[in-house]
């Protein structure tokens, strides 16, 4: 059978979903045009999620800037290393939205006959840069900590010092809780390693506290040894972040998403066995391959018929599955070595 490759559409015919029986002219119609679902219905849902996912990214950039301007400008006054390490990752963190967002209206792309999948991959090279902005980060607050530990300075301003790690610490969490919720409904492993560097920083800002404390009792070591504390902090997110990136990157799925898909296929009537399912994220949006099995000795129509029912139920059951495609093999001989046989035999029949 041909490979029949099918896209989402929420507001597809109630015929074709298994409520009612199909006419005879909508089978017919249906087999002799392409079964796909090009229409609003499908491309809406994706583009909102990119415009979910900018209006996170713009939100969180205020928020973190004013955050990371207040905090510097104690920093000037200061001269707390704890702060400016603390400082200097708000400021990576709010720069980060910048690849991110760009990354989010390329994926807003229609797709081309070069970049036939769109341009969703994009947001997965803004989350390497995420990656190295945290590297950076990091080596930043540890360079500045070992200079200070070196030669020694006095902190002042304690109180503003303190009360700018507590600002800190506030705008980050809401900051992180934010695009940490967003990311996870709409699908977007960058943004959730944003997310995820922001609550890090929300945690190195309160080590600020301790760094104030520590001061204020005389213990002008405790400012450079807290910075470099965050600077090994900053070190934890990056790993947890440049894991989720890699994955995706990747093509790494949650083992719970292919087993829902399996069932779902299985459970489709006609489909004998599910011979295979290939999971990817591009960007934010899902993409499946399946092949099944199914009684040999059914017509073209028919098989056809079982290869758009098991596609419709599929894009329903997974909630960012924006297309699939779906092929059937006869219970005969299923599997690829058999298209193999195939082809060679039709090969060698005289024309």
């Amino acid at each position: 059978m041909q490979d029949q490759e099918h896209e989402h559409d929420h507001r597809h015919d109630d015929r074709h979903s298994g409520g009612h029986p199909a006419t005879w002219w909508h089978r017919l119609r249906h087999a002799a045009v392409p079964h796909s679902h090009d229409s609003r219905a499908k491309v809406d849902p994706a583009l909102e999620s990119s415009r979910e996912g900018l209006r996170a990214l713009w939100i969180s950039l205020v928020g973190l800037g004013i955050t990371a301007i207040a905090q510097a400008v104690i920093v000037v006054l200061s001269g707390s290393v704890a702060l400016l390490g603390d400082t200097l990752h708000n400021v990576a963190d709010a720069l980060t939205a910048v690849p991110l967002g760009i990354a989010f209206l390329l994926g807003r792309r229609a797709a081309t006959r070069a970049y036939t999948y769109g341009y969703g991959r994009a947001e997965d090279l803004a989350g390497i840069i995420i990656v190295v902005v945290i590297a950076g980060s990091a080596v930043a607050a540890a360079w500045t900590a070992g200079s200070r530990l070196l030669h020694p300075a006095e902190v002042t301003h304690l109180p503003w010092v303190a009360a700018a790690g507590l600002v800190g610490f506030i705008g980050n969490e809401l900051v992180a809780r934010y695009r940490i919720r967003v990311g996870r409904r709409i699908g977007s492993a960058a943004l959730i390693a944003d997310g995820l560097h922001a609550r890090t920083d929300g945690y190195t800002s309160l080590a600020v506290l301790a760094a104030a404390a520590g001061a204020a009792l005389g213990w002008h070591w405790a400012d450079p040894v807290i910075g470099l504390a965050i600077a090994i902090a900053i070190t934890f997110v990056l790993k947890d972040a440049a894991r989720e990136v890699y994955h995706r990157l990747m093509d790494a799925v949650d083992p719970a998403i292919v087993d829902q898909a399996e069932t779902t296929l299985r459970a489709v009537d006609g489909v004998q066995d599910v011979a295979a399912v290939r999971l990817r994220w591009i960007g934010h949006r899902l993409h499946a391959e399946a092949e099944l099995v199914v009684d040999a000795r059914l017509s073209l129509m028919a098989a056809h018929e079982i290869a758009a029912d098991a596609e419709h139920q599929l894009t329903h059951a997974l909630p960012r599955l924006v297309s699939a495609t779906v092929h059937t093999d006869p219970d005969s001989h299923p599997g690829m070595r058999h298209h193999t046989d195939l082809s060679h035999q039709r090969r060698k029949q005289p024309r």
